[in-house]
């Protein structure tokens, strides 16, 4: 994207994943995760956080 952000993966042109490892996620990556959503005209993505213990309690869904 031309504003400097680089996105982590980007599944089938459509769903934008943002990659964690941290203890836990916060409003402000959730907010990261919207800003690449609106910057790249795409309407979902998954925010995942590889640090726990079960991986479906670090996936979160954001769509616009």
């Amino acid at each position: 994207m031309d504003a400097g952000y680089r996105l982590d993966l980007v599944v089938e042109d459509t769903v934008v994943v943002e990659v964690k490892a941290v203890e836990s996620l916060s409003r402000l990556h959730e907010a990261q995760l919207l800003t690449y959503l609106k910057l790249s005209n795409r309407r979902l993505g998954l925010l995942m956080n590889f640090n726990v213990p079960l991986f479906r309690e670090g996936v979160r869904r954001i769509a616009l």
